[in-house]
């Protein structure tokens, strides 16, 4: 009879912790983040003159959507509401379009960025970021996050709060490598944060993550030097070699 009690026990013991470790650990879900860009911030370093500064609102702030499963993210922006879009210099709104996708295990990326009116699919390898994880803690969208701090770009620190409550390695703007995934996300050189406002877990697989298709190919040689030149046709910097416009073209933050 004891026996018995404590294989029941046992049973019991071993199927309360898969169903606790599958509430516990997210698989598969979309998360909301609040991006929050300092634009007088931005112009005074621009060195852009005080009336330009008064021109603009304070703070560019939109929503981003990070859809996500056991391998892949997609990263697109939230359509907003027309009356909550931000207005640029000259009355126009400033609405993101651009979007990426990432294969984790394939360590491949497909980035789609709007230049100069016409969509590009741009394809790269997932950026590596060296990190040191802190022992500062942080709640962000009801999940204990740690901190830790990055380095791009050389010499640009960013500093990434993850979750290892969401299994994939992965967060917004293509940043990953830490041992779970970023809610929340700071570049102060950028005066940029990307915080999570609201986190939808899925007990099933109901999401189609694939990469984005509409778009002009930049595939060939001929097809991303033909980019190059439309990228810097406008642009103070296009004497730079082309590494350094590939790196603006592929740069973390879109």
């Amino acid at each position: 009879m004891i026996m018995k009690q404590l294989i029941c026990l046992l049973l019991f013991s071993i199927s309360f912790t898969a169903v606790r470790a599958q509430q516990l650990f997210i698989p598969n879900g979309t998360i909301i983040f609040e991006k929050k860009v300092n634009l007088q911030r931005r112009l005074a370093d621009s060195g852009f003159p005080e009336e330009s500064k008064e021109r603009v609102k304070k703070y560019k702030i939109n929503h981003w959507e990070l859809s996500f499963d056991a391998s892949k993210s997609i990263f697109r922006p939230v359509k907003e509401a027309e009356e909550s879009l931000d207005i640029g210099f000259y009355g126009s709104t400033d609405d993101p379009e651009n979007e990426l996708y990432a294969n984790y295990p394939q360590n491949k990326r497909v980035l789609k960025k709007k230049i100069w009116g016409d969509d590009y699919l741009l394809n790269d390898t997932i950026p590596k970021v060296e990190w040191k994880i802190m022992h500062e803690l942080r709640n962000i969208a009801g999940y204990d996050c740690r901190k830790a701090i990055g380095v791009i770009n050389d010499s640009v620190y960013v500093v990434a709060f993850y979750t290892d409550e969401i299994l994939l390695k992965g967060g917004p703007e293509g940043f990953s490598g830490l041992p779970g995934m970023i809610l929340g996300l700071a570049i102060p050189r950028y005066y940029s944060t990307w915080f999570a406002t609201r986190v939808k877990p899925y007990t099933e697989q109901s999401l189609t993550i694939i990469p984005p298709s509409k778009g002009k190919k930049t595939e060939t040689a001929k097809e991303f030097n033909k980019l190059i030149e439309i990228f810097t046709r406008y642009d103070i910097l296009q004497k730079q070699k082309p590494e350094e416009v590939k790196k603006r073209l592929y740069g973390f933050v879109l």
